[in-house]
């Protein structure tokens, strides 16, 4: 049974930081290209960042505030959020793709909140 669990969601003020966490399991967790999405009220569900190997992408929009990192020895995915927005308020979710084929999973979601 694969599981995505994410944790480290919260509220926080404008400029601050939170790391989120992403342990999975249930996978061969080094095949798998990890991502974070963030879906707000009304918007679609948009990729943050995502990791594949020693490869990262981000959004252009957290790009220099947002970190990804992976531990594949813990099977987990971070994400180092830094110079919040409320912009960035959304539930963010992680993903996993295994590449070149169409397999993939979801975590449930955390809530990030920023707001004064």
């Amino acid at each position: 049974q694969v599981q995505l669990v994410e944790s480290g969601g919260g509220l926080v003020q404008p400029g601050g930081s939170l790391r989120l966490s992403c342990a999975a399991s249930g996978i061969r967790f080094s095949l798998y290209v990890m991502g974070w999405y963030r879906q707000a009220p009304g918007t679609q569900r948009e990729l943050v960042a995502a990791i594949s190997g020693g490869s990262t992408n981000y959004a252009d929009s957290v790009k220099g505030r947002f970190t990804v990192s992976r531990d594949n020895a813990k099977s987990t995915v971070y994400l180092q959020m830094n110079s919040l927005k409320p912009e960035d308020t959304a539930v963010y979710y992680c993903n996993a793709d295994l590449k070149g084929t169409k397999v993939g999973y979801w975590g449930q979601g955390t809530q990030v909140t920023v707001s004064s």
